[in-house]
């Protein structure tokens, strides 16, 4: 099993993620227990990053918010798709292939299960609060199509692309594997059908692709007239 050598480091990552973990008052030692519990019952992975690869390529990054019914189509002349969460199941429903999904489980693992066994590659996600489902999931799924992810400190076979929740992490994870450009699918940062702690993470998500698309050089179209908004997040540019 590889990992992956991401354009954002731990290094430069980690006091994100030290700011997350404050904000949502999350338990680090939680997710590097649940990052171990990962590389242990994915060992078995012979997934390689050289195996996929995005350079010069028009990437779909496609989220689950309820305007994907009605935008889903938006995903067609794309060279690649990454599907996160259950955008996965309605993007395949409408008839267009998965070249990639992005899940912490908490939703639709069946459908990770059976992309995997299709030989679609599924980046299982791991973080404090799914450690039962990355038990009782992970090992049913296909070893050669499972790419392990965390979000705090990566370790031999599991990586850490940058990124927090499944919508983001894909257009990191996109990123990483040199998309020439992204499109955004499925997106709806003002979604009012989410809980008040999922408005808090489309926040971070929001915040998350701000500082993505500065360090790209690229400007992603959803997020046109929001950026003076957008509490920025100052990092080393490239």
């Amino acid at each position: 099993m590889s990992t992956v050598d991401f354009g954002l480091s731990f290094d430069v990552w980690e006091p994100i993620y030290e700011s997350i973990l404050t904000a949502f008052e999350y338990d680090r030692a939680a997710d590097q227990q649940a990052r171990d519990i990962l590389a242990t019952v994915s060992s078995s992975s012979s997934y390689s990053f050289d195996e996929v690869g995005f350079r010069g390529d028009t990437v779909a990054i496609v989220g689950a918010a309820p305007c994907l019914d009605e935008t889903v189509d938006n995903v067609a002349g794309v060279d690649h798709v990454i599907a996160a969460s259950t955008a996965a199941d309605t993007v395949r429903t409408a008839g267009y292939d998965v070249d990639m999904m992005v899940t912490d489980l908490d939703k639709n693992p069946t459908t990770a299960r059976t992309l995997t066994h299709e030989g679609t590659p599924v980046a299982v996600h791991a973080h404090g609060d799914n450690i039962d489902a990355i038990r009782n999931f992970v090992p049913t799924f296909a070893a050669n199509a499972v790419i392990p992810t965390t979000q705090a400190a990566p370790i031999n076979g599991v990586s850490n692309p940058g990124g927090f929740t499944d919508g983001d992490r894909a257009a990191f994870l996109a990123d990483a594997l040199h998309a020439d450009s992204l499109r955004f699918v499925g997106w709806d940062f003002d979604d009012t059908s989410v809980n008040t702690y999922k408005a808090a993470k489309l926040v971070w998500a929001e915040r998350l692709l701000e500082l993505l698309e500065r360090r790209r050089n690229e400007q992603f179209t959803l997020l046109d007239n929001r950026r003076k908004s957008i509490d920025h997040i100052s990092i080393p540019t490239r």
